[in-house]
């Protein structure tokens, strides 16, 4: 009798045991799940902003820069906020065009994070866009953190889709962009530091890839999420600097 009430207890530990063991790798296939979707998300988004900023003619990105661009950043609803000294925090993807083939590449996951001082209260979401007009600043980024203003010049995107931009913009910096309360217009932005979300980009594509390894050497597929996004670079064809 002692012995098949000991032999129960151990059938009983073993079957809790194994229930922990199922329940926690569901758990975790949960969150992994739940992960990836925040990224998928987040590309979604960005394809969304540009979507949404290039069907207002007035206040869109003119087509000449879009045609020129060797790269883009969209930062959705980053976060500003803060009183006397503010911060400005949002994740993002940067995507490079392929200047011989003219193709994109899948987007990496990217932070911009800086820092402000002035008089400041309560929180405002704003979009972020940039054109990277050359190389010189998809190589900086590549190379880690990425001071914007320091590292590259940074210069206020001119709007409207019939801008005659070129003659007035140095095609090897950056132009950005913001979208606040409906409003699209050019802003230059300094001392903004841009890093790459190494975990953001594990969790996208199932496998640590370094932002080069996504951006350069296609190493990523590209996911449906950006879908939208492409839909819209493509009506761009690459022109060349």
């Amino acid at each position: 009798m002692k012995i098949c009430k000991s032999l129960v207890c151990i059938l009983c530990s073993a079957a809790l045991i194994f229930t922990t063991i199922i329940n926690n790798a569901h758990a975790e296939e949960n969150k992994t799940y739940a992960d990836r979707n925040k990224w998928i998300r987040l590309v979604e988004n960005c394809g969304d902003v540009l979507t949404e900023v290039q069907e207002m003619p007035d206040q869109s990105i003119p087509d000449d820069l879009l045609q020129r661009c060797s790269a883009i950043a969209i930062f959705p609803s980053t976060i500003s906020a803060g009183i006397g000294i503010g911060g400005k925090y949002g994740q993002g993807i940067i995507m490079v065009r392929n200047e011989r083939s003219g193709k994109w590449s899948s987007p990496a996951i990217f932070t911009l994070a800086g820092g402000s001082i002035g008089w400041q209260i309560g929180g405002q979401a704003t979009d972020i866009v940039l054109l990277f007009m050359g190389r010189e600043g998809i190589n900086g980024i590549l190379q880690g953190k990425f001071k914007l203003g320091v590292d590259a010049a940074v210069s206020a995107g001119p709007v409207g889709r019939n801008a005659e931009a070129s003659t007035d913009v140095k095609l090897s910096g950056i132009l950005s962009y913001s979208r606040s309360r409906g409003l699209f217009a050019g802003v230059k932005l300094e001392g903004e530091v841009i890093t790459q979300h190494w975990k953001g980009d594990e969790e996208l594509y199932g496998r640590s890839l370094s932002a080069e390894e996504i951006l350069l050497e296609n190493k990523a597929e590209m996911p449906k999420a950006a879908d939208s996004i492409l839909k819209i670079l493509r009506e761009y064809p690459y022109k060349g600097s």
